[in-house]
């Protein structure tokens, strides 16, 4: 995974993972609501994540949590994230005063992001209605019998920022994310991914999104890693949502110069402070064009490990994070 990583800080907090139970430390736990903090049972023996879980709430003050982190769940075998989400559901009156939340904070050393077996999120969105951060990782495709990411539609008035990082993003969670009530969202991302890993959005799928209707607040939108970002961009080029965005990412995907025309031909967009479209496949006149008009520091066009594509000799063009 490209782009994947474990972050320092989560939530304006530094990131402190939790000892299991048998840890020997002399060091003391700090302060409950000076981290953000990150639970993981993989690897620590016998160590499930239920009983992780349970020495979390019986050590930390959990009622002054503000952020928290989920990271490998399982024992030796990739196990469904329906129990973390049981459980987190189950006890939301522990954590009146959580902010920040990551689902599935696992980076692809630990579990490919294909094989992450996700499930249904909504329980989360109902049951924490003060959150003002999600970060959810991990694709859509379908375990064997198991369901994959899901989502229906929520009404949450807290709410700010939401991020879906996935190699293949359910059209299903696509359109529960546009039909859903969410006033105070001011940062939206979708990692939209390929087909092969259970990205089948279309742009139809986004139109709720790129309306502006459905989300009042808005003021940066990523529709990014998706194989069909040059139809993207050409909805985006006229949607009346870039108009009360301050930044906007297309990044991540295979953007090239068709996608890239649409954009300078469409809608004004020298109103964003930024412009990110690193990891793409347009020809250096295009891009030089759109640093032109929103100027050079305000547009991200690093190409990264794209650079040595040649469109005449290479069709094939591949987004920054699949399986």
């Amino acid at each position: 995974m490209t782009d994947i990583g474990h972050p320092d800080s989560f939530h304006g907090l530094p990131v402190h993972t939790l000892p299991g139970p048998g840890a020997a430390s002399t060091v003391p736990l700090p302060d409950a609501g000076s981290v953000a903090w990150r639970l993981e049972s993989a690897w620590q023996g016998d160590l499930t994540f239920g009983a992780l879980w349970q020495h979390f709430i019986d050590t930390v003050d959990t009622t002054r949590v503000r952020a928290l982190l989920i990271g490998p769940w399982w024992q030796e075998a990739y196990t469904s994230f329906a129990p973390v989400v049981d459980l987190l559901a189950g006890h939301a009156d522990r954590f009146p005063a959580l902010r920040g939340l990551f689902l599935a904070d696992v980076v692809s050393e630990e579990c490919e992001l294909s094989w992450l077996e996700m499930c249904d999120i909504t329980p989360v969105f109902e049951a924490f209605g003060q959150l003002e951060e999600l970060t959810v990782r991990g694709c859509g495709q379908q375990v064997e019998d198991r369901p994959s990411l899901g989502l229906r539609p929520v009404r949450h008035t807290s709410l700010t920022s939401l991020r879906f990082e996935s190699g293949g993003l359910p059209s299903g969670v696509v359109r529960a994310v546009g039909a859903s009530e969410l006033p105070a969202l001011e940062h939206l991302e979708l990692w939209l991914g390929v087909s092969w890993y259970g990205g089948d959005a279309t742009v139809e799928d986004l139109a709720p999104l790129l309306s502006g209707a459905a989300l009042p607040a808005l003021r940066h939108l990523g529709l990014q890693n998706s194989e069909i970002q040059d139809e993207i961009a050409a909805a985006v080029a006229s949607a009346p949502v870039v108009a009360r965005l301050e930044s906007l990412s297309l990044a991540m995907g295979t953007l090239g110069d068709e996608g890239a025309e649409a954009l300078l031909s469409g809608q004004p967009l020298s109103h964003l402070t930024s412009l990110d479209l690193h990891h793409h496949y347009i020809s250096d006149p295009l891009l030089d064009r759109l640093r032109d008009l929103l100027g050079p520091d305000r547009v991200n066009g690093e190409i990264n490990d794209v650079e040595y594509w040649d469109p005449e000799e290479d069709d094939d063009r591949y987004v920054a994070v699949n399986e």
